[in-house]
């Protein structure tokens, strides 16, 4: 079975902006390297990432929510539906299922999603795994938290960072060879 990677993003991006197309090369890159992708299975940049994996010829999983059913259907880029009665099934399925984990922007839900993550990795609930957050809002979120806060700098050490969409292959690749402790290539 391919590798999985869940790329959690909001819901409120619409076709053709900057952001959609970010999330399209991102499914497209992913599925090019050899993964399945997941992600929350609805609209805006999940359904990007749903296409561009889909285009490229990966197998698209959406975890959805009967919670959402009288509003929202999975993405028509979704070849498997995942569904769960509520949305805190949903989100701890989605994020301790995969074998990698990728934030593009966002809002409340993809935060939750990124810090149900984080500290599940963290005090080991789940084996640890890449977490990639995109993009430089990533970066001065977590620095505003990281002065504030009294996290661990082991724990910080949990997160990376890529800059773009195309990092993040590289990333998560690099990420899962040391966690197997495999050489670089």
């Amino acid at each position: 079975m391919m590798p999985i990677v869940t790329v959690f993003g909001g819901n409120a991006v619409e076709t053709g902006n900057a952001e959609y197309q970010e999330a399209h090369e991102l499914g497209r890159l992913l599925a090019q390297a050899g993964y399945t992708v997941a992600t929350g299975g609805y609209y805006g940049t999940m359904e990007a990432i749903s296409r561009g994996a889909k285009e490229a010829g990966a197998h698209v999983i959406g975890v959805t929510t009967a919670h959402f059913d009288n509003r929202l259907g999975p993405n028509q880029w979704v070849d498997e539906e995942i569904k769960f009665p509520t949305l805190f099934q949903r989100l701890h399925y989605l994020v301790t299922f995969s074998d990698a984990l990728v934030a593009l922007r966002g809002g409340v839900g993809t935060l939750s999603e990124v810090a149900l993550s984080w500290s599940l990795i963290q005090v080991a609930e789940m084996p640890s795994k890449p977490l990639v957050l995109i993009g430089p809002h990533w970066q001065q979120i977590v620095e505003t938290f990281h002065r504030e806060s009294t996290v661990k700098e082991r724990d910080w050490a949990l997160l990376s960072f890529a800059a773009d969409v195309r990092e993040v292959v590289l990333t998560v690749e690099a990420m899962s060879k040391e966690k197997l402790n495999l050489p670089h290539t």
